[in-house]
């Protein structure tokens, strides 16, 4: 039976089943590659993106002797999410003005009037 790559969705997070090679996502069963804000409705710094990244990786270690399935999957973006809003609200992270749609699926951005 050929294997099925996996993903799991989230308004800011994809997660796969798979490496990157040449640019295309090949399956691997026991690699996840993350796609972060494919919609890009943030501003990154470097500091931000280390901080996801560094909890995606803790996220997956932690999970290494279980089974890369879409429960699995959809935890590691549900809580990559919280850590989103997170940086958001502490302002490591802000919303992206040339984003195609100003939705602030987050809330709304935190202003010196609004605080």
């Amino acid at each position: 039976m050929e294997k099925m790559l996996l993903k799991s969705t989230t308004r800011h997070v994809r997660i796969f089943t798979a490496e990157v090679v040449n640019n295309e996502l090949q399956f691997h069963p026991n690699k996840l590659t993350l796609d972060l804000d494919p919609d890009n409705e943030f501003i990154w710094s470097e500091e931000s993106l280390k901080k996801v990244n560094n909890k995606f990786s803790e996220l997956v270690e932690e999970r290494a002797e279980k089974s890369l399935d879409d429960y699995e999957l959809r935890k590691i973006g549900s809580e990559i999410e919280v850590l989103i809003k997170y940086l958001l609200q502490i302002g490591l992270l802000s919303y992206n003005p040339e984003c195609r749609v100003m939705n602030y699926s987050m809330g709304l951005p935190k202003t010196n009037e609004i605080l």
